[in-house]
């Protein structure tokens, strides 16, 4: 399997997972929002502000076709990334799409504690907070669950214990094939 797609909600872990499954697999690690503001040379935050929502998901659909047809990467998505189906379809045959949960009140808690989030990230809803969380949560669980391969929970599990599970499954799945 040459790539390992990680989704999933703001705050799930992606970034550091992904570095740790790199690092265990011989990957590169690539996180595609920090791929996008370094393209971009400004932050996601500025992106919204300037371009408004569609402007930063027209630049993300580039980001993810162009990371979805490397080799050898283990790519944390933006938290949005499978809203558009063009995106969904990208990472089809290209390596294993790993969700990423956790529950709104750790999301929340994780959100709360990371000063680069309120920085760097935009509220996508006028509710914001929790409420946003659940709002947003409900319209892409089930988009999570139609590109993914298998689900990890993140609520208790360290980061190092996810990625070690994540990487046991590919191994247990690629020694199968």
């Amino acid at each position: 399997m040459s790539n390992v797609f990680l989704t999933g909600y703001r705050a799930t872990g992606k970034t550091t997972v992904a570095e740790l499954i790199a690092a265990a697999l011989g990957k590169e690690a690539v996180d595609a929002d920090v791929f996008l503001e370094q393209r971009a040379g400004k932050t996601i935050a500025q992106i919204f502000q300037e371009e408004g929502e569609q402007g930063f998901r027209d630049r993300e659909t580039e980001v993810v076709q162009e990371l979805a047809h490397g080799e050898d990467r283990v790519v944390a998505l933006g938290g949005g990334a499978i809203l558009r189906e063009e995106n969904r379809r990208a990472l089809e045959g290209r390596g294993v799409t790993v969700w990423l949960t956790a529950s709104p009140n750790v999301i929340f808690e994780r959100m709360n504690t990371d000063p680069s989030t309120g920085q760097r990230r935009p509220a996508l809803t006028s509710a914001g907070g929790l409420e946003e969380i659940r709002s947003l949560l409900a319209v892409r669980t089930p988009l999570y669950q139609a590109v993914a391969d298998f689900t990890v929970d993140t609520d208790t599990n360290t980061p190092q214990q996810v990625a070690e599970e994540i990487v046991a499954r590919i191994s247990r799945e690629s020694a199968g094939h």
